[in-house]
């Protein structure tokens, strides 16, 4: 607000109060992770479902927050990567969460049932735990030990043939239901909103097009059938915006020119008359089906 009054807006065209997200208390936990690369994916992955919290459990290299490789797969999210913590427990990463899910997609011989997320988390949203999301290496997954820590465990369906997925895709997907369960964000328009043509301007158009059907010798003012109405039905399914209204209306005034330049050719007789095909040839048989309109 103070950057819009250094910038001379008065009150009546300040932009409205952006409302800022309440930071959310979900926690993300990587065990024993390998690749920095996926460190970095996953931090993305977090930051863009607007989720900070991030914990890794011994991960292969102890300097992996601050690699280059990876702050370059986390594309911006620095910020995470620099609240993130290293520990050396499951335990210490669960500190404080009162409901951790873990994500495993291999058989056990007992435990919580897997579930979808999209089945899961809603309940899981409404209940008001601290959540956390526990996620497995990359090569060997979660141990049975974690998993039998957690409260519940989720696995993402995926082709029976072939289920593997890579780490911060898994982390993204979980983050993104998550997300929805929590009611998710609001899509922002990547267009503005459109301008439709109202019922006088569609018939306006209607009209000018008919004159110019007549100008290029399609349609027969003795005998237009039903082309009209049903060019009145395809404007009211295409659902014309202003801008498409004009650009209708300019074709039409160039079917008008181009007919009247051709009736000025073939009254001076010139050789430019016959140059253009279907501007300057002979009128069309109005018994021919190809230029009737349709009855």
């Amino acid at each position: 607000m103070r950057g819009l009054e250094r910038s001379g807006l008065s009150a009546t065209h300040r932009l409205p109060p952006l409302t800022m997200p309440t930071p959310d208390p979900t926690r993300f936990v990587l065990m024993h992770t390998s690749h920095a690369g996926n460190v970095g994916a996953a931090a993305r992955a977090i930051k863009v479902m607007g989720y900070t919290e991030l914990v890794l459990v011994r991960p292969r290299f102890p300097d992996v927050l601050v690699r280059e490789e990876t702050r370059a797969y986390a594309s911006g999210a620095t910020e995470v990567l620099e609240r993130a913590r290293v520990v050396d427990t499951l335990a210490q990463a669960l500190d404080g969460i009162t409901h951790a899910c873990a994500t495993a997609m291999t058989p056990r011989d007992f435990g919580a049932p897997a579930q979808a997320p999209r089945a899961a988390l809603p309940p899981l949203a409404a209940a008001g735990h601290r959540v956390a999301f526990v996620f497995g290496g990359e090569r060997h997954g979660l141990a049975n030990e974690d998993v039998w820590r957690c409260h519940s465990v989720l696995s993402i369906p995926t082709a029976p043939d072939y289920g593997s997925l890579n780490l911060a895709q898994a982390v993204q997907l979980i983050a993104y239901e998550w997300r929805q369960a929590l009611g998710g964000f609001e899509v922002v328009p990547a267009t503005p909103p459109p301008q439709w043509a109202d019922a006088q301007a569609v018939q306006g158009t209607l009209e000018h097009w008919r004159a110019a059907l007549v100008a290029v010798g399609y349609l027969d003012p003795a005998a237009p059938k039903k082309l009209l109405p049903r060019l009145n039905q395809l404007a009211n399914r295409l659902q014309l915006t202003r801008e498409e209204v004009h650009i209708l209306r300019g074709v039409a005034r160039a079917m008008q020119a181009a007919a009247g330049a051709a009736e000025d050719g073939r009254r001076a007789g010139g050789a430019d008359a016959v140059s253009r095909p279907g501007l300057h040839s002979p009128p069309p048989d109005p018994a021919s089906p190809d230029v009737q309109p349709p009855s």
